[in-house]
């Protein structure tokens, strides 16, 4: 008989156990803990927790423990639950509950179900229990199965205890009222503790898939900042995993929970997310003339225009008397040098990481050699400001006024994330999101931040952000860098202040690189 110092024992474990099912977070791990604890406090030796499935058909084996057996599967064990066990059919083909196993029936009636002897009891169907019994050598004797109902009276799931274990005499006995009653209430804890962590689980999910749903906006707009939008939050998560595995210098006292995991995450998901307001032909400009379409056109049309002239001039010079060979050799060597100059503002259209001088004074040079007549009969200089500028951009594709508008981006994903009402677990992603343009000595955007204003965690983003943008493979104006290029620029970065120095050298030891290489890089960059 249990006394009542014992009674009282057993009650401060469950509140133990319902603060401890309240905190925990990762759902394996608190359906462990419920069964653990079930079996603690009942003294079991053996436990099953079944989940009912989304369509309500049947129950599903989610963790298995059995003492004697040395018996583990699901949860933290490294013995995987599915495929182990077969579901368990909550009605029959007829409709009608399949009330012979004691698990289902607990869960169609919601009512506990407290067994002595297996061996012995009617009215069930444990066929399946003695098979396992021979095989094994054990012998499934006492049973306690208990619903679990959420905050609402619905069943979600049951907890099966098997074998009472007895303190004085190690043998099995049947369940008492007392475990009866403790389990009732352990099963009632874990029911809310379950279904407020799916229900979590499920707004966790909702919000990732809206995130996705502007990323995809992004993408449809232009693949090239979707790929960007995917690949940065993986190089993310591998540096800052990194990081966290660090356990000397500058980043030893960096660590990760779980939830920092999650805000780093949904932080790099979102870092471009104000991209959705950028125009995309400035997005998507794959050449320096590239507006809605690629202007060089409008220039080719331009030198047949100056062509024809050209040859009607000749004509007309013969019309009126004048030499044939010499009308037809002028006409010849303006044909040639149109030639030559078309192909050299073609070559000027196609952005470089660094035009010559000499290339941006041939293009200024073509634009004053020749005028022509626009279709409102004005003569007018071959290039107009605007392709002129943007022919002899310096490097890139991208006008000055255009790099400004491509550097909003940030500004406007920093205004639409801190319009967003972040839980305190959350509270960090716009400074996250919003620093990853920063640079350590200040020169960054759009606040110009120094590398002690910002965290651990908006530096990483920006070393990810600047090494995807070297090796992408997918830009319109370029291709990806290899390995041992990317990592040479990156080098003159930590020189030179650009990026965080330390989280560098974590980027070069730990070798994040070659992990971040082998799964979005093409072969021919991985040199190194």
């Amino acid at each position: 008989m249990e006394t009542q110092d014992e009674l009282f024992c057993r009650l401060d474990q469950l509140n133990d156990i319902g603060a401890s099912l309240s905190d925990e977070r990762n759902l394996n791990r608190l359906l462990e803990k419920i069964v653990l604890a079930a079996k603690q406090i009942t003294h079991a030796d053996g436990g099953t927790l079944y989940l009912v499935s989304d369509d309500r058909r049947q129950l599903h084996f989610e963790i298995v423990r059995t003492d004697s057996l040395g018996l583990a599967f699901g949860g933290s064990s490294d013995q995987p639950i599915s495929g182990k066990f077969p579901d368990l059919p909550l009605h029959r083909e007829d409709g009608s509950p399949n009330d012979s196993m004691v698990a289902v029936a607990a869960a169609v009636t919601g009512r506990t179900i407290n067994i002595a002897d297996a061996y012995v009891a009617q009215g069930f169907d444990f066929s399946g229990t003695r098979q396992f019994d021979a095989r094994t050598g054990y012998r499934s004797q006492s049973f306690l199965t208990v619903p679990m109902k959420d905050h609402e009276g619905e069943v979600i799931g049951v907890l099966q205890l098997i074998n009472a274990i007895a303190a004085d005499t190690g043998k099995v006995v049947e369940f008492s009222p007392a475990d009866q009653r403790l389990a009732e209430s352990l099963a009632s804890q874990a029911a809310v503790a379950l279904s407020n962590r799916q229900l979590v689980q499920q707004l966790e999910a909702l919000f990732e898939s809206f995130i996705k749903l502007i990323n995809l906006a992004i993408d449809e707009k232009s693949p090239y900042t979707g790929g960007h939008c995917q690949r940065v939050p993986e190089l993310t998560m591998m540096l800052a995993e990194a990081a966290d595995a660090v356990r000397e210098g500058p980043l030893a006292d960096f660590r990760l929970t779980d939830k920092d995991r999650y805000e780093l995450r949904i932080a790099a998901l979102l870092h471009d997310c104000g991209k959705v307001t950028t125009p995309v032909h400035v997005v998507d400009k794959a050449t320096k003339l590239q507006t809605i379409y690629d202007r060089i056109d409008l220039i080719d049309t331009r030198f047949e225009i100056i062509r024809r002239d050209a040859e009607v001039r000749k004509w007309r010079s013969i019309a009126e008397g004048g030499d044939p060979l010499a009308a037809e050799e002028a006409y010849f060597g303006f044909c040639q040098k149109i030639a030559i100059d078309r192909s050299i503002l073609r070559q000027a259209n196609i952005g470089s990481e660094k035009m010559p001088a000499e290339a941006i004074a041939q293009v200024r040079r073509i634009a004053e050699a020749y005028r022509w007549r626009n279709p409102d009969g004005e003569e007018v200089p071959f290039l107009s400001a605007d392709e002129l500028e943007n022919l002899t951009i310096p490097s890139g594709t991208l006008t000055a006024a255009e790099r400004d508008i491509i550097n909003h981006h940030i500004v406007a994903t920093i205004r639409m994330l801190e319009q967003l009402p972040w839980p305190r677990h959350l509270k960090n992603v716009p400074e996250y999101a919003g620093g990853h343009h920063e640079r350590m000595d200040g020169k960054g955007y759009p606040k110009g931040l120094m590398r002690e204003e910002m965290s651990w965690q908006a530096r990483i983003m920006g070393i990810a952000d600047i090494f995807e943008a070297l090796t992408a493979k997918d830009r319109p104006y370029k291709d990806g860098m290899t390995l041992s290029r990317a990592l040479g620029v990156l080098e003159k970065f930590s020189q030179s202040g650009h990026i965080d120095a330390d989280l560098h050298a974590i980027f070069v030891h730990s070798e994040v690189y070659r992990r971040y290489a082998a799964i979005f890089l093409k072969a021919h960059q991985i040199d190194c």
